[in-house]
């Protein structure tokens, strides 16, 4: 073998070593650089703390394959994508796969299949779409997975966003949301629920089947008991404190046991009616809403908002029935559109309504932020922008709503009904004397660092019943019509903002742009754009090889 072969042949394996050698580095250490702008494959601190410390394997079985429009397509991949990101971060204790529901060639098998999906808790979505060919489709998806650690498993439904915003809007939110979807549901599969949720009873607040859909969802997440605030002397060990729909009033004992609860760096929700209607009452000439005396206006007030005495009205509303007529001995049942009944979907930026469904709303009040130092107070829900006030006295009445709701008759703008709190409050009990039976050496007057959410809604926390089996329906359900509104959803998030303390759920701040291209101007420049792509590449070779050949010529010839 001659000298020019032997080192070509070296030259060639020491090329291959060095192909082969990369490849098993790449393998063991896998690095790679996110140059998108809004950094859409880097995953947060928090969630790469969360898989650093798991201890075993978690599962994860996503059910959105097999034949499906571009779009989810798209979805699927960033779901995949998504999924190898955390395994790369967990030392591969995330393992992952994805499985086609409709695989079953049996029809029996496949319905059998579906509903046990639907039993697990993986939403179902009924999807209408062109193929390639311009037929119309229609698919039973499972945009969804079953997550599963050791003997544990729970649904984990990734198919999530404003319905307002559109079939690509949903799913470009989606896609922004699937870190925290995924993360938090490793989350709850570690924790287990150990956060402390205390729902304070009595003073009217509703109880056992009225709230059944909220004590159902808040155990599906957290620890939550039952707390009356009757001859305590101290309200302590909860991460965060629920109050629900008060229609009687608090002792000052009650609430100085909230304050310093507060004070202490504690965590509140209010879901607040500030008026009181008797719907039985609405038909005719209607009623008049009376003010609820919870005695805690005060309170809310010096914590740096004001839950007003009125009603906001919304063209964007739901529904409600009322008697139309009798056919013979039947009352014949209309359903109206009812502006009391506020569809809300026009939330804020804040991680814990980012990207929300629509909820809905029942007489809901308007909320006004007033003076309270070194508090930050963020508004999370909005009213649309066609709205109407009715102050006091409040009159509630179907007959003013048998004409057409008209957007030019509501003018009043977008109306704040739910706020964040946030800083070190000052109690309602500075410079005033501690209530009896308190010990006022133990009395806090600038607290810790803590956090209020005050919603002029008591009624998103309460579900309906049944019309017709009396069973309580899931929270956000609307009895006659059975839509399901994103209720659960709000009340979950807001309580993981409450007590997140790893920082898991700013996550669902992610954003990630839509490019879209102008498709006027690629109708208009489609050709143009074809030959460059077509014929230049052609071009270029050619231009290539030509001067390649002139140039061995040249050099040929002075030899």
């Amino acid at each position: 073998m001659s000298e020019a072969k032997k080192i070509v042949l070296l030259q060639t394996l020491v090329v291959l070593l060095s192909v082969w050698l990369v490849n098993q580095l790449a393998d063991r250490y896998r690095i790679q650089f996110d140059l998108t702008e809004e950094k859409r494959y880097t995953i947060s601190d928090a969630t790469k703390e969360l898989l650093k410390s798991l201890d075993e394997e978690v599962y994860f079985e996503v059910y959105l394959a097999g034949d499906l429009p571009s779009n989810f397509e798209r979805f699927q991949k960033s779901i995949a994508e998504m999924l190898e990101q955390f395994s790369i971060e967990s030392g591969n204790r995330i393992q992952y796969k994805f499985t086609d529901p409709a695989q079953a060639t049996n029809l029996q098998a496949r319905n059998q299949f579906y509903q046990s999906l639907i039993d697990k808790g993986v939403q179902a979505t009924n999807l209408s779409y062109k193929n390639s060919d311009g037929d119309k489709m229609e698919k039973l998806i499972f945009p969804g997975a079953l997550v599963s650690k050791g003997i544990n498993e729970i649904p984990a439904n990734l198919l999530k966003g404003n319905s307002a915003a559109g079939p690509e809007g949903i799913l470009n939110q989606s896609i922004e949301g699937l870190e925290y979807e995924l993360a938090s549901a490793i989350a709850q599969l570690i924790n287990g629920g150990t956060k402390r949720i205390a729902y304070i009873t009595g003073h009217g607040s509703p109880d056992s089947l009225e709230i059944a859909g909220f004590r159902s969802a808040v155990l599906s997440r957290f620890e939550l008991f039952n707390v009356s605030l009757d001859n305590r002397s101290e309200l302590s060990g909860y991460d965060a404190v629920v109050i629900g729909k008060p229609t009687k009033p608090f002792t000052e004992q009650e609430k100085y046991l909230v304050d310093q609860y507060l004070m202490r760096g504690g965590n509140l929700v209010y879901f607040i009616d500030a008026l009181s209607v008797n719907m039985d009452s609405a038909s005719g000439e209607g009623t008049v809403a009376i003010p609820y005396e919870t005695n805690l206006t005060d309170q809310l007030f010096k914590y740096g908002v004001r839950v007003n005495q009125n009603y906001v009205l919304d063209v964007n509303s739901g529904q409600f029935p009322v008697v139309a007529g009798n056919m013979g001995n039947q009352p014949q049942i209309q359903m109206i559109p009812w502006p009391f009944f506020p569809v809300l979907t026009n939330f804020s930026k804040h991680p814990s309504v980012r990207n929300l469904d629509a909820i809905l709303g029942r007489f809901v009040s308007e909320i006004d932020t007033v003076k309270a130092a070194g508090i930050t107070k963020t508004p999370l829900i909005n009213t649309s922008q066609y709205t109407k006030l009715l102050g006091p006295p409040v009159r509630v009445a179907f007959n003013d709503l048998r004409d057409k709701l008209r957007p030019e008759r509501f003018t009043d703008g977008p109306k704040t009904v739910g706020y964040l709190l946030e800083g070190k409050f000052t109690s309602l009990y500075a410079n005033r004397i501690v209530p009896k039976g308190f010990d006022k050496t133990q009395f806090i007057a600038k607290g810790e660092y803590g956090k209020v959410i005050v919603i002029g809604d008591g009624d998103i926390i309460r579900n309906d019943l049944d019309p017709e089996t009396g069973e309580p329906l899931g929270l956000g359900v609307e009895p006659f019509t059975k839509t399901t509104y994103a209720n659960e959803e709000f009340i979950l998030n807001i309580l993981d903002y409450m007590v997140d303390e790893s920082g898991l759920i700013e996550t669902r701040s992610r954003e990630v742009k839509i490019r879209p291209l102008d498709r006027v101007k690629v109708q208009q420049e489609r050709t143009r754009w074809q030959l460059i792509n077509l014929v230049l590449p052609v071009i270029l070779v050619l231009l290539i090889g030509g001067v390649k050949w002139y140039v061995r010529k040249n050099k040929f010839a002075r030899s």
